[in-house]
């Protein structure tokens, strides 16, 4: 067993903040790059098995809603690889499914890791469980080893990260009482899934953490896009979550006979919420930077093909690392909107029903999984989130780190997601070193 010493301590700590390679500075206190290695098999042995838990033999998607039988088989699973790897487990009053594991110096603040493995229906495995697998394989490994950290560690695997980051928002406490008996996908309200997994939502507020409360919060977690793999690179390393606004979008003009009224004499709603829809895609695309515009939905009424749309609904989303630029294309996009409104007689009304806010990863942990993914001969590039992320919410309570490893052909939230294995135990490893270096800090 090697438990590292003070000098060891130092020795990283000051070898990690004079830029030395990982490599180096691990072999200088005995723990060689061989070491610390993630047993890949048994990891994406773990994934293969949660994989069967919920699949659509028809479609082969995966309905691991949250709170839905399917997703309590899948949690009764990983709680008992947790207890194979040696933490001791619990769930909180959230719902969120947690193993834990003292360090050496008891007052010290944990590192927390983790992800989720609830789904959207007829999903993927990849988006969340390969992150939450591998932070229990990492912990078995430190286990294992006989590496015990100074600072605790806990592991999570966060509730309803799919309807709405649930679990990792008690944390921080803004979930709202009121969305307690909101309905989910698997059928339960919020409260009642809590309920069903072993959490409390009488007790709530309890769960809620200090922002400081932390060491630190990593997060492994699949792509969901197609940069990595366009660009040949097998680690990504995240600079931020992107932070989303969203409104729902009026427009007024006039109901009339499509026959009759001449073409110069239309108020038509439809052409006017038309224009904009291409304005929005125009102007995201011409902007520099990586930021992006959606339309998702739509509807005209009164819906006949023999009348001209008098109004028009539809949503509009904005997402950028900056919420100062996602205000920034908003208002040109209702200025542009405003004279559409006057080139085609009607008129546009915007209402904000979703904010989230951008999280910028912390620098010194984006250098640790650098300094990893170089250590273990893996290409490497800094990258934007595009995806909320349950490390969202965690970064209120301390410095937040992510790795990001290559989705095939970007596709998430399908049965088609996939990332290789090798790619999963690169994550992994990664995820292993970071961790140790983060200890050291």
């Amino acid at each position: 067993m090697h438990t590292l010493d003070r000098r060891e301590f130092a020795v990283l700590l000051a070898g990690f903040l004079a830029g030395k390679p990982a490599r180096e500075l691990l072999g200088r206190v005995g723990v060689h790059q061989g070491d610390l290695r993630v047993d890949g098999r048994r990891l994406n042995a773990t994934l293969e098995a949660l994989g069967r838990i919920g699949r659509n033999p028809a479609t082969g998607g995966i309905n691991r809603l949250a709170f839905s039988e399917a997703d309590l088989q899948a949690r009764n699973y990983v709680a008992g690889l947790m207890r194979e790897a040696g933490l001791d487990v619990e769930v909180d009053y959230a719902g969120n499914l947690v193993g834990t594991r003292g360090g050496r110096e008891a007052a010290a603040l944990p590192i927390v890791f983790g992800s989720h493995i609830d789904s959207v229906p007829e999903g993927g495995n990849y988006d969340g469980p390969v992150g939450a697998l591998a932070a229990v394989e990492v912990a078995r490994v430190l286990g294992e080893r006989g590496i015990q950290l100074r600072h605790p560690i806990e592991v999570m695997v966060f509730s309803n990260e799919e309807g709405g980051k649930t679990g990792s928002r008690a944390l921080i406490g803004e979930v709202d009482p009121k969305e307690l008996s909101l309905p989910t996908a698997s059928g339960r309200t919020i409260g009642e899934g809590i309920a069903l997994v072993g959490g409390d939502p009488e007790k709530l507020e309890q769960v809620k953490r200090e922002p400081g409360s932390i060491k630190a919060f990593l997060e492994l977690h699949v792509e969901q896009g197609s940069v990595l793999e366009q660009s040949r690179v097998q680690i990504g390393v995240v600079e931020g979550i992107v932070g989303i606004k969203r409104w729902n979008v009026t427009v007024e003009g006039f109901a009339n006979h499509a026959g009759t009224t001449p073409m110069d004499a239309r108020r038509d709603a439809l052409v006017a919420a038309a224009r904009f829809v291409d304005l929005a895609h125009r102007v995201a695309k011409e902007t520099p930077g990586r930021q992006v515009a959606t339309v998702g939905r739509i509807s005209a009424e009164p819906g006949a093909p023999n009348v001209i749309p008098g109004r028009v609904l539809f949503s509009l989303e904005i997402r950028d690392l900056e919420m100062s630029k996602i205000d920034r294309i908003f208002e040109q996009l209702r200025a542009e909107a405003d004279a559409i409104g006057r080139d085609t007689g009607t008129a546009f009304a915007f209402e904000l029903f979703y904010v989230s806010y951008a999280a910028l990863t912390d620098e010194r942990l984006r250098q640790a999984i650098e300094q990893a993914a170089s250590a273990l001969e893996l290409s490497h590039m800094r990258l934007p989130s595009g995806a909320g992320h349950d490390a969202q919410s965690m970064a209120k309570l301390g410095p937040a780190g992510m790795i990001f490893v290559p989705s095939k052909s970007g596709i998430s939230h399908s049965p088609l997601e996939f990332t290789a294995p090798e790619d999963v135990v690169n994550g992994a490893n990664v995820l292993l070193r970071t961790i140790v270096a983060v200890d050291a800090m």
